[in-house]
């Protein structure tokens, strides 16, 4: 199910839906070729476990979302983008974009050259884009384009085709920037919720982290908090947790499964902003069919779609993720998707 649900028994990291990051996209700017865009998809508007909407607030004050950039391959970022929101006058968000290069971006807290300021947060239909020279800034909830049917996926992996995100909304985090503004042409990318804990080092505590879609719901195990905790770097250390619940998912031999593991791993998202965008070689893109990706590797070839496909209402515009829908719950909680005044 992508990244959503990503905390224990399908629910939310610390138990909070804002700090549930979803996907990560990156492509190039359609019509532009010297700038990309990346969305950072967090905060579902609904969860499973149990079934029901989630928080009409859309991000988290107390929380920091980041984007992390490897530019050598290191596995380490050297420049990173920071998010934080604060609570503005008239009850809603304005969001603050830092950036910041060399050994800061690979540490915690809010450093960082200040890029946006005071940006509005969309609660609800409007988008407020923020621009400040060559960047442009949008947060706030959007249609959710991630396509799947989860449903399917909680029953055995028995697909009827419905799409569980078709009518769900999302908190998007939208950043268009110049291709430079990445440092080099070919970068790994991930994102990362922290959150504000007392007596923690520095402050913060990683709640959530990833790049590749479903893998963070499916295969940590019991090892799932010390992977949302950990950085790319360290993930040479979970081959062979990935390694033993893909022998029992696909029935792969042990050397098998070790391939398919570092298939996954690092969690990092490739992206090279010379090259069209196209899941898993190279970034991500809204209509990528990433669900049948991974159900490929998870049964061994057995599964190789969930008969879903992309959604149709994304926008040709920045951000390009859709307005929230207007729609009311399907079946009690499981297809929720927040209404207007909700939002």
């Amino acid at each position: 199910m992508s990244h959503h649900f990503s905390g224990p028994n399908f629910g939310f990291p610390r138990d909070d839906a804002r700090l549930d990051i979803t996907d990560l996209f990156a492509f190039p700017k359609p019509g532009d070729a010297g700038k990309s865009i990346v969305i950072m998809d967090v905060h579902p508007s609904f969860s499973v476990a149990p079934p029901g909407p989630t928080t009409t607030e859309p991000f988290a004050p107390e929380a920091l979302y980041e984007l992390k950039v490897d530019t050598n391959g290191d596995l380490i970022a050297e420049i990173a983008y920071r998010v934080r929101f604060v609570p503005a006058a008239d009850g809603g968000l304005t969001a603050t974009l830092r950036r910041t290069e060399g050994p800061d971006a690979a540490g915690v807290g809010e450093t960082g050259d200040i890029i946006v300021q005071d940006a509005p947060v969309s609660t609800g239909h409007e988008t407020h884009v923020t621009e400040a020279g060559p960047y442009r800034f949008f947060a706030g909830w959007r249609s959710d384009p991630f396509f799947f049917d989860a449903g399917g996926a909680l029953n055995n992996l028995q697909f009827t085709g419905e799409d569980t995100f078709a009518d769900k909304n999302v908190c998007s985090i939208a950043l268009e920037l110049t291709n430079t503004a990445l440092g080099t042409a070919g970068v790994n990318l991930w994102h990362r919720s922290l959150v504000q804990v007392d007596g923690a080092a520095n402050g913060w505590v990683q709640a959530d982290r990833g790049a590749r879609p479903s893998q963070s719901v499916f295969l940590p195990g019991e090892d799932r908090d010390a992977y949302l905790g950990a950085e790319p770097a360290q993930d040479d250390g979970f081959v062979d947790t990935f390694s033993h619940a893909l022998e029992h998912a696909g029935g792969y031999t042990p050397e098998d499964a070790r391939i398919a593991a570092r298939s996954l791993l690092p969690d990092v998202l490739p992206y090279d902003y010379t090259l069209p965008a196209a899941y898993p070689a190279n970034g991500r893109a809204l209509t990528d069919d990433v669900g049948d990706v991974f159900l490929a590797i998870l049964t061994n070839g057995k599964v190789t779609s969930d008969k879903v496909g992309p959604h149709t209402d994304l926008s040709s515009e920045f951000p390009y993720v859709g307005t929230p829908h207007n729609a009311t719950p399907r079946d009690g909680g499981a297809g929720y998707s927040a209404t207007a005044g909700e939002l």
